[in-house]
């Protein structure tokens, strides 16, 4: 969960718990979905371990924007991710478009204006869940700038923990090559998405304020993720990772430049 996201409100634009469904259905089974498994032909492993019904998260690695298209197709039940509360509040016949595009595959907003983003995307989650609905999360909180597997935030494990609902993790191989930063689409490839068998946290019941508890469970998580994509996993959080790549980058550029060099 991003830290510079903040605040939420769980409901569709509107207040219709329902807004969007339609535009879902529409986009999966019509607009977007066939033609995507046309071209890109995915590879799906493993989505009986999502169950058909109840409330549970699904856990995954993020390697691309072009995992939330993915890894929805994947499963025939509707997953909820969050998203940016600017994707909603667009004005005009875009403004519009942009809205229902985001609430209808499955996204509900966030807002930056106050509070701290995990607390908003607890929340949002728990709202999810409790209707008996899958909740799709990113425990690295961002996609990964090298195609490793980074260090997971502890929010996924209190989520469980506070809604008692099995954690499913999921792995997307391949969307990197398909859409990596700054491309819409770079390779036409088939991507593999894998699912693995539910993680049971209920041993842990009502001690969800344990940091240690908390730790445990999102490195349980992250390495059956890792065991599923097959990544190298790197003990940072990815903005750390990103940032120290980015300063060792200027400095080697600095050196390359220097007239000693």
């Amino acid at each position: 969960m991003n830290d510079e996201l903040v605040t939420v409100d769980p409901r569709p634009p509107g207040g219709r718990r329902n807004a969007g469904r339609g535009i879902y259905w529409a986009l999966k089974n019509v607009v977007l979905g066939p033609t995507v498994r046309r071209l890109f032909r995915p590879i799906e492993i493993g989505a009986e371990n999502v169950p058909a019904t109840g409330a549970a998260i699904v856990a995954s690695n993020h390697l691309s924007y072009a995992d939330w298209l993915f890894l929805p197709l994947a499963l025939d039940r509707r997953i909820t991710f969050v998203a940016k509360s600017d994707y909603f509040t667009g004005a005009g016949l875009k403004g519009w478009a942009q809205k229902r595009f985001f609430a209808g595959t499955g996204q509900v907003p966030i807002d930056r204006s106050g509070g701290r983003a995990s607390e908003g995307a607890l929340r949002a989650g728990l709202k999810v869940l409790e209707r008996g609905e899958l909740f799709g999360i990113y425990p690295e909180g961002t996609r990964s700038h090298d195609g490793r597997l980074y260090k997971g935030r502890t929010g996924v494990a209190r989520m469980a923990l506070l809604a008692d609902v099995p954690v499913i993790p999921s792995a997307v191989i391949g969307t990197d090559l398909i859409a990596p930063p700054g491309k819409i689409i770079h390779k036409v490839i088939s991507p593999t998405v894998k699912f693995g068998k539910p993680l049971d946290f209920s041993r842990y019941a009502g001690m969800s304020d344990d940091r240690f508890i908390l730790r445990s469970i999102t490195d349980e998580i992250m390495y059956a993720i890792m065991e599923l994509s097959g990544q190298e996993y790197v003990d940072l959080y990815a903005p750390a990772a990103k940032e120290l790549a980015a300063k060792e980058k200027a400095a080697d550029d600095e050196a390359e430049t220097s007239p000693q060099a």
